[in-house]
């Protein structure tokens, strides 16, 4: 889709805070963050909604968001994370996306770049 977000990130036509990328996905953190390290999981082909995808992209997404999680949490120290995909009108941006959200116990202010530099290095 020409206009979709995602798939300008995907062909490199639009900057992202990628964090992981293979063949099937592309790891982001989210721009526009609901809680610090907000990440995205994509698939790298554009599929609509849980009805469109695959089993198959499903399933790398979810092999992945396991080691994102971790991630997060080793980093971050949140005290949960919560997984969300929304369809219909809860669908932002009309690609197939799978949110990490960790929560906190108390408030905490990190930037993107900051949070990204964080999760990055070694």
């Amino acid at each position: 889709m020409k206009d979709c977000l995602f798939c300008k990130i995907v062909k490199g036509e639009s900057p992202s805070y990628t964090m992981f990328e293979d063949d099937i996905v592309k790891v982001m953190l989210d721009v526009f963050p609901n809680s610090v390290g907000h990440t995205l999981i994509i698939p790298k082909v554009h599929y609509l909604d849980l009805d469109d995808i695959p089993l198959d992209v499903i399933t790398r997404i979810m092999e992945v968001a396991k080691q994102i999680k971790s991630l997060l949490e080793i980093k971050l120290n949140p005290n949960s994370v919560v997984l969300i995909q929304n369809n219909g009108d809860e669908q932002k941006i009309k690609h197939f996306h799978l949110h990490l959200l960790p929560k906190y116990e108390d408030k905490v202010k990190m930037s993107v770049q900051e949070v990204y530099e964080l999760l990055c290095r070694n």
